[in-house]
């Protein structure tokens, strides 16, 4: 047992409270110490650490800076894991380091690259990796044209920001007039196209949008772990086809994320991914950071968050091959503690089973959850409790196998990669 890393995650996704479940529960049973910074009191990471505090708002990505570099020092920070503000605080590692502290995330230059997806495309482009047609669109105008040529060659319009993580802001756009077929049901991400020029027409300044046609499944998201040496340690394709997730070693998709991860320096964890344009995978994104599903490759037997901290402190952790890909499984939903409004900022110690107390107000309150952005709720998919045997690796990774899942909950939500 070695001696103890600390490790901070700030304002992050609900999923990672298993990205620091794994830290802790590493193979090579390291002490792991987690503090957490959020903006919301009712996330479950703040739960889940071991030291937790609010992040103070209206921050100016200087000012954030300051504040990080003043909670590394603080709380002797090892290794921090950077989602806000990463691209501000990647061009100051410097001066993490002189701290001692390791930022797990790519250079400034990569951040910067594929923060805007009009330049990640440019880039994908000159090195030969498949990306679908796209258009930048600020304008009613400009969102016409790329319209009417995604239609008169035979496919839906969709769009989303330039700028922006996961499927925050994603629309299909449709010819349909609004009507009941909108208001029935869920909300849908389609709109009609005579709402959004509306939207354009009122809108106070240019929005800044890729417009791009609709991508077809099978999406296949690959995570993957490099050194700052710039090889590749771990490619591993996790898919997804409707409800049903699996894993995936295919050249298709493991050959363009390895050769794309070594070819911009995507240093540490980085999740790439790819949805099909006709017959042909293409490129869809790319993020600098932990995606919110790398839990789910404990199914394959890989720990991929401490490898990646073992990485930062300069440990070498050698190829990371599954060792056997997991069954095909379902994200279900399920409760995760948060903390009581009146716990202080330290986790407490649990209580055996045998003497915890049993009365209501003991009760730590939770989260109905599903997957979401930090930023708009504390949600997090976790395991069904119809667990079978090929079920039980899925305890300490969130997830279920299909055939259980169903089982569990028909409603089940479906979370993002």
């Amino acid at each position: 047992m070695g001696s103890r890393v600390r490790v901070w995650l700030n304002r992050t996704y609900a999923e990672n409270v298993f990205f620091m479940d794994q830290l802790r529960n590493n193979p090579q049973r390291r002490p792991v110490e987690i503090h957490a910074t959020h903006g919301d009191a009712d996330s479950p990471i703040l739960a889940a650490a071991d030291t937790a505090a609010m992040e103070p708002e209206g921050l100016s990505r200087a000012a954030y800076v300051e504040y990080a570099l003043d909670q590394c020092a603080r709380h002797e920070i090892d290794v921090f894991v950077p989602v806000l503000h990463q691209s501000a605080i990647v061009a100051h590692r410097a001066e993490f380091a002189a701290l001692g502290t390791a930022l797990l995330a790519p250079p400034s230059e990569a951040v910067a690259i594929f923060h805007d997806k009009v330049t990640a495309y440019q880039a994908l482009q000159a090195v030969g990796i498949p990306v679908p047609p796209w258009w930048r669109v600020r304008s009613e105008e400009e969102l016409l044209v790329a319209v009417e040529a995604l239609e008169a060659a035979g496919h839906k319009a969709c769009f989303k920001p330039a700028a922006g993580a996961g499927g925050v802001g994603f629309r299909v756009i449709t010819r349909a007039p609004f009507s009941l077929m909108h208001l029935n049901g869920f909300p849908s991400s389609y709109v009609p196209l005579s709402l959004v020029q509306d939207a354009l027409r009122g809108a106070e300044k240019p929005v800044d949008w890729l417009v791009m046609p609709l991508l077809a499944e099978p999406e296949v998201s690959v995570d993957c772990l490099t050194g700052p040496d710039g090889r590749v340690r771990m490619a591993v394709g996790r898919t997804k086809n409707g409800r049903r997730r699996g894993f995936t070693l295919h050249p298709t998709w493991i050959a363009p994320a390895r050769r794309l991860a070594e070819a911009f320096g995507l240093h540490y964890l980085t999740n790439i991914q790819f949805r099909m344009f006709g017959d042909e995978p293409v490129l869809m994104d790319v993020n600098t950071r932990p995606a919110g599903g790398l839990h789910q490759l404990a199914l394959c037997g890989i720990n991929a968050p401490w490898a990646a901290v073992q990485l930062a402190l300069g440990e070498e952790t050698g190829e990371l091959i599954p060792s056997h890909l997991g069954q095909d499984y379902a994200v279900v939903t399920g409760p995760r503690p948060v903390r009581p409004v009146t716990l202080p900022q330290q986790r407490a110690e649990t209580l055996p089973t045998a003497t915890a107390p049993t009365t209501e107000a003991a009760v730590p309150p939770v989260a109905e959850t599903t997957s979401a952005p930090a930023t708009e709720s504390a949600l997090t998919p976790t395991v069904t409790p119809v667990i079978t045997p090929a079920a039980a690796p899925a305890i300490a990774s969130g997830i279920a196998p299909a055939s259980t899942a169903a089982a569990a909950s028909a409603n089940a939500a479906i979370a993002p990669a």
